[in-house]
């Protein structure tokens, strides 16, 4: 889904790359040679530690 809003569609960005996709998560599991999950789960624990 656009993940930033949580409207319920996976690669929707509405008009504004800033918001997170699918998509993103899998570019960024490719590029760290991780999964999508392991991503996902990599941001929820930076968030707030900085």
């Amino acid at each position: 889904m656009c993940l930033s809003c949580g409207c319920g569609e996976p690669n929707e960005d509405h008009g504004n790359s800033a918001n997170i996709t699918a998509q993103d998560l899998q570019s960024a599991a490719q590029a760290a040679d991780i999964s999508p999950q392991e991503v996902a789960e990599n941001i929820q624990a930076g968030v707030g530690t900085g």
